[in-house]
């Protein structure tokens, strides 16, 4: 009789049975989606890099990272299936087990197949990630170049540690993790199925286990006899606590040790193989203990005897040798060896015609600064809405009417969330497509009312600049992307630039190769999928000319064709050949290069213009400006250019890429005149100097004479921000006349209560490359150091911003230019080697507090030594300064003066009309007021009664003048002479 089988029981496989295919189906559709994705994200990649050109650099980098990844999983996944094969297949068939390890071979019975495959399959995915995200090392390794040039320690090429250490350390490391897996599961398997059995305190090993773990050990020691051995050559790469590089102790300890405790480990490793045929366990156990105890002794308390007790209470001498090495160096890695260093005795007493050898430098000082003025843009020249300017403009130069002429720039960019209602997908990616034209303005010229003077500027774009495409398609701010193109005869519908008056808006359709071609459904289906947006696949307006933008950043699109550089952390726009293109400066760095200094790269590059966040390759100890890049602002072409054409990474580069990196042969004149020593290289090498200017080995090892980089004095204390260097036209002391440069002040080290803002070092760097093609001009990235006396007290920025802050006469102009709810802005504070002395100018701007204000350049504060002027303009005020003739004119000289209450300078009727070069001339006598009271007073102190009386008559002539000028200011006001001036505003009643 056959039994019954209830319906619910007979159901139960039946809906499996239908679930299943179901479940499968569902499984198969998801994987082909993702595959979809995937596919997608790889064929739109291809299509931008091919568009571009460097597609060589893609399926370089992608074919590396699979070969890679294979090599990597299969160098983990192998030997680990290997070895839980070996021990399974060699497991004692008969062994007696305990009920507890029962109870796991049952649990792992049904699972064992799926892990013996699975286990390494999953360490081989990760072996092979991690394998294939070192992709460029290996490329350079491959291609290595050599440097030329030996390290002190051990004789190799400089490119052995920067190109092949690295490499052969993780050979090693990668290695020595698959042997220790390895022998963790071949232990774990041993010991699951009775190999290994624990006894009381006895441990048995069956003989093929014996084999196999005792196999294992050796090779793991081996390669750790082989890890310790290259670790002593890391000695000359690593911190230590005085310098980068070995130091007494780890030449004669730490070196040593690393080669005995290598031998050592190579002897033990021998035993564990031998151990392996003999079956005795007790040579290898002692032998590893040994290990052990040496490691501890030779590799740790023996260099810290050394330390202690030798290097210690000799340091200076004993570390001088290395402390020579790592100057010389660190020198050569940061590229500062070559710097002239010049002793300069800087003059602080203001005296007339001080300037007449340096008028042409004192015709450039840029009063506009880049950093202020960006609301002055946007008022005067922003148009509409939809468009922007950056809130740091740049600094670039122009030659006009045959001068060359220092100007603050900026793209006038798009910005569609001034649409406000209008911000559809149509609008903000159809008709929206661009910015429109460079705005220029001078550096050292303003209006009468303070505002910058153009030489580039409105829509179309007219000025002093040469005709130019202004279209800007590719900019800092451009929108994620843009849908471009039309054939030939369609209406245009791209807006190109508004109309003023009542005319109509103009538009325009891209006529470039700017991006891959939406020329069929898949692609545009590709790139709907891409940007989330399905209109770009409905839009009757895509159509088979449309071009679709993106990755328009200039920063973010030289990253993705050039990986293996660092950029810039600024780029700025300029006009070339008829083009606007931005230049972007490309640094090859390393953290290898021996005995020299490891330097934050973040830190070095953060001042008060902008914090920069930590890279993953932070810490770096050589660096090189090796490419310059361009990208077309109109079509986003990119082009790199091989500008340092000495540096063995950048050549190791080439060679991986071949194509990639055009010639510096093929720069033209036009775009060597416009690139510019890069920013963030000189910020690195100023941070180095601080502390390398000092060759002596001695004086470096006591910091008497370190240097730091002034705290920016015109932002708030609390901020703890650097002053950024600054691009000016000047001539530096041993220069024939003068050249596009960026500079920095040094003052000394801070100590606590003791640190001093007074200067010590004047750092400049000559940044014109010339204008001949494919040629540098002969001083381009030439370093000038001025070394001031120690026994001069010549002020540093933060005491100059002090003295401007605190002065009598300052503050009360100050006050008056604050009223009628105005606000004053302190501009850059510059430095200039000029007069045989430094001189400080800082603009001064007032910006009211309405929603529609920019600031106007109102005055100009300028300090030699411990003098200072305050005039309407620069030529006022440095005539003031020197005693009534500086000797040199600026660049405003012809500016009409402010009224005092920095209202418009037409005044109100209410002002006073007294001139201002009455203003200028008691100032004027006030700094000679001042010097006489100081002669007198040393006079007095030296007891020259002489020069005491002649001081005391020089004090009463001045006096009778300003008496004199008094009585003249008072009759030509309504205000009585003995009466103090008001203080309020018209407004104010």
């Amino acid at each position: 009789m056959r039994p019954r089988v209830s319906t619910a029981q007979s159901q139960e496989p039946r809906t499996s049975r239908r679930r299943a295919p179901i479940a499968i189906t569902i499984g198969i559709v998801a994987a082909l989606v993702i595959a979809f994705f995937v596919f997608a994200g790889i064929y739109a990649d291809i299509r931008w890099y091919d568009q571009l050109g460097f597609l060589e650099v893609l399926t370089t980098e992608w074919i590396t990272r699979i070969v890679l990844f294979l090599i990597g999983f299969t160098a983990m996944a192998l030997p680990v299936w290997l070895s839980i094969q070996i021990a399974y297949r060699t497991r004692p068939v008969y062994a007696k087990l305990n009920s507890q390890l029962d109870r796991y071979q049952e649990i792992f019975e049904p699972l064992r197949r799926l892990a013996m495959y699975g286990i390494p399959a999953v360490l081989g995915i990760f072996a092979g990630v991690s394998t294939a995200s070192r992709w460029d090392s290996v490329l350079v390794w491959l291609n290595r170049t050599p440097f030329g040039t030996t390290d002190p320690q051990f004789g190799f090429d400089i490119g052995f540690y920067v190109f092949e250490l690295p490499f052969y350390r993780s050979i090693v490391g990668f290695a020595s993790a698959v042997v220790l897996l390895s022998g963790l599961l071949v232990i774990a398997t041993n010991y699951l199925y009775g190999a290994i059995r624990v006894s009381g305190r006895e441990v048995v090993i069956s003989k093929a286990a014996r084999i196999q773990i005792a196999i294992t050990a050796g090779v793991y020691l081996l390669l750790q006899a082989v890890s310790i051995w290259l670790d002593q050559y890391a000695t000359v790469t690593e911190q230590g606590s005085l310098i980068t590089g070995a130091s007494y102790t780890d030449v004669y300890a730490t070196i040593p040790g690393r080669q005995i405790l290598s031998v050592i480990a190579a002897v033990v490793a021998v035993l564990f193989l031998v151990t392996a045929i003999i079956g005795r366990w007790r040579l290898p156990l002692v032998g590893a203990v040994l290990l052990i105890i040496s490691s501890l002794l030779i590799g740790s308390l023996y260099p810290w005897v050394v330390q202690r007790f030798q290097v210690d209470p000799s340091a200076r001498a004993l570390e001088a040798p290395y402390i020579e090495r790592n100057i010389d160096l660190t020198r050569d890695a940061f590229g500062v060896a070559d710097i002239e260093e010049i002793p300069y005795e800087a003059k602080t007493d203001a005296e007339p015609g001080a300037l007449r050898s340096d008028a042409a430098t004192t015709a450039s000082i840029r009063l506009m600064d880049p950093a202020v003025i960006s609301p002055a843009f946007r008022q005067l020249e922003q148009f509409r809405q939809y468009y922007q300017f950056p809130e740091t403009l740049d600094v670039d130069r122009y030659e006009i009417d045959g001068q060359s002429q220092d100007t603050v720039v900026a793209i006038r960019d798009l910005n569609l969330e001034g649409l406000n209602d209008a911000q559809t997908w149509f609008n903000s990616h159809l008709v929206y497509t661009h910015g429109y034209g460079l705005v220029a303005a001078a550096g050292n010229q303003r209006s009468s009312d303070g505002q910058p003077v153009f030489l580039e500027s409105g829509i179309p774009s007219t000025g002093d600049l040469p005709e130019f495409e202004p279209r800007v398609y590719f900019g800092e701010n451009s929108p994620d992307y843009s849908i471009v193109g039309a054939p030939e005869g369609t209406a245009p519908i791209e807006l190109d630039y508004p109309s003023g008056g009542e005319g109509e808006p103009q538009q325009t359709t891209f006529t470039g190769d700017g991006g891959p071609v939406l020329d069929n459904v898949f692609t545009k289906l590709v790139y709907a999928l891409k940007f989330q947006s399905e209109q770009i696949f409905l839009s009757d307006q895509v159509n088979d000319q449309s071009q679709i933008l993106y990755d328009r950043n200039p920063i973010e699109r030289v990253q993705k064709v050039a990986p293996y550089l660092t950029l810039d952390s600024d780029t700025y726009p300029t006009v070339v050949n008829d083009r606007v293109v931005w230049v972007v400066d490309g640094y090859t760095l390393s953290d290898q290069y021996p005995y020299s200094n490891k330097v934050s790269y973040s830190e070095a590059i953060s001042d008060s213009e902008g914090v920069q966040q930590p890279l993953a390759f932070d810490e770096v100890n050589y660096i090189r400006n090796s490419v310059k890049a361009t990208v077309d602002a109109y079509d986003g072409s990119v082009t790199l250019y091989a500008w340092d054409t000495e540096d063995p990474i950048l050549e190791t580069w080439q060679k991986v890429f071949p194509a990639a990196i055009r010639p510096i042969s093929e720069m033209s004149g036009e775009l060597m005149s416009h690139v510019r020593y890069p920013a963030d290289l000189f910020k690195m090498q100023r941070a180095v100097l601080g502390r390398y200017h000092v060759t002596d080995p001695v004086t470096f090892y006591s910091r008497e004479d370190a240097w730091t980089t002034p705290l920016d004095p015109t932002q708030s204390q609390a901020t703890a921000l650097l002053q950024p260097p600054y691009y000016l036209t000047m001539q530096m002391p041993g220069q024939d006349q003068p050249s596009y440069s960026i500079y920095s002040t040094f003052i000394p080290e801070a100590r606590g209560s003791n640190s001093r803002n007074v200067l010590r070092g004047y750092l400049a760097v000559d940044s014109n490359a010339g204008s001949v093609d494919g040629e540098k001009a002969e001083d381009y990235g030439k370093l000038r150091l001025l070394v001031l006396p120690e026994d001069e007290q010549v002020p540093g920025p933060g005491q100059v911003q002090n003295t401007f802050n605190s002065d009598p006469t300052v503050s009360q102009s100050l006050n008056l230019l604050k009223q009628g709810q105005s606000d004053v802005i302190n501009g850059n504070l510059l430095t200039l080697p000029v007069g045989g002395g430094l001189l400080y100018v800082q603009p001064v701007y007032v910006r009211s507090t309405g929603e529609t204000s920019y600031p106007l350049l109102q005055k100009v504060l300028v300090a030699f030594g411990d003098e200072i002027a305050f005039q309407d303009t620069l030529d006022e005020a440095l005539n003031v300064l020197f005693g009534g003739d500086s000797g040199a004119a600026a660049g405003d000289e012809e500016v009409e003066p402010t009224t005092p209450d920095g209202g418009d300078t037409g005044g109100d009727g209410t002002g006073t009309d007294t001139p201002t070069t009455s203003d200028s001339e008691v100032q004027s006598l006030l700094n000679r007021a001042r010097q006489a009271l100081d002669d007198k007073q040393q006079a007095l102190q030296d007891g020259d009664w002489a020069a005491y009386g002649a001081a005391d008559a020089e004090l009463a002539q001045i006096i009778s003048e300003l008496i004199v000028l008094a009585d003249q200011g008072a009759s030509t006001t309504d205000t009585p002479a003995t009466e103090a001036p008001s203080t309020e505003s018209p407004s104010n009643g």
